[in-house]
């Protein structure tokens, strides 16, 4: 009955141990930041982005504008400066509304072969409706973008006014 017991004391140790470290493991570890490919299409492209900018801290502080700035298209990259100055930009007065917003939708208004334009309307913290036309086209450039669909412009937001 000894051994039993000293088989079941060590088996729950063993256990309470590797519950410990995954914890740890988990709770530590990044979570991965979609990359562009080329199986991606332009919607969901838009869907990756304002999904991260919705959670915006979630799972670390800024996540959501480092998962939009890897779907900006290079050429826009240049406008917006290096990844600190976007994220300065995005907690800015003209797109806060984007960071930790409550709901958003997506409408198509205009797709061809390498351009992609939606009408994205959000809903902010603050119950406001904001809308947005988002730019995306299919980079043409030999290298790992080739043929990946990236934001190449968001206009500034047009109010539409308090949801209540």
């Amino acid at each position: 009955m000894k051994k039993y017991l000293k088989f079941f004391l060590y088996g729950f140790i063993y256990i309470i141990l590797i519950l410990i470290f995954a914890v740890m493991f988990i709770v530590t570890t990044r979570a991965e930041i979609v990359k562009p490919n080329n199986q991606i299409e332009p919607y969901q492209v838009v869907k990756i982005q304002l999904k991260s900018l919705k959670n915006n801290d979630n799972p670390f502080k800024n996540a959501g504008i480092e998962q939009t700035w890897e779907f900006a298209h290079p050429n826009n990259k240049k406008f917006t400066g290096p990844l600190e100055k976007f994220k300065i930009m995005l907690n800015g007065e003209s797109y806060k509304m984007l960071l930790n917003h409550l709901d958003h939708s997506i409408t198509e208004v205009k797709i061809t072969d390498f351009k992609a334009a939606y009408e994205v309307t959000v809903l902010d913290q603050g119950k406001n409706y904001y809308k947005f036309r988002w730019i995306v086209e299919k980079y043409d450039l030999d290298g790992p973008l080739k043929d990946c669909w990236l934001t190449t412009g968001v206009s500034p937001p047009v109010s539409l006014g308090s949801s209540i």
